[in-house]
């Protein structure tokens, strides 16, 4: 979680792509909309395995949009497969 979090502050949208899970994964992502979001961090709140292979991470990202302060907080799921994670999907509250 922590390094695709890493990944949209930085704009490295091939990483986001090769470990978003190919059952879910959109065909590419633009990081470059205007306006920009200037991330300013992340907590996780809760990471739990739902299995040998699956987990769910609860986290909170905060950043600021044209000014404005924003959170996102999200339930994520994330599945192992040939020992690589793969973000599957997420639920945002």
């Amino acid at each position: 979680m922590r390094s695709r979090y890493c990944a949209y502050v930085r704009g490295y949208a091939d990483y986001l792509l090769a470990t978003w899970h190919p059952s879910t994964r959109p065909e590419r992502i633009d990081l470059d909309e205007e306006p920009r979001p200037k991330w300013l961090g992340l907590q996780v709140k809760r990471q739990e395995m739902m299995g040998q292979d699956q987990a769910v991470v609860e986290f909170v990202a905060r950043y600021r949009v044209a000014g404005r302060g924003q959170r996102m907080h999200e339930f994520s799921r994330f599945v192992r497969e040939n020992g690589r994670w793969y973000y599957v999907d997420g639920e945002v509250r």
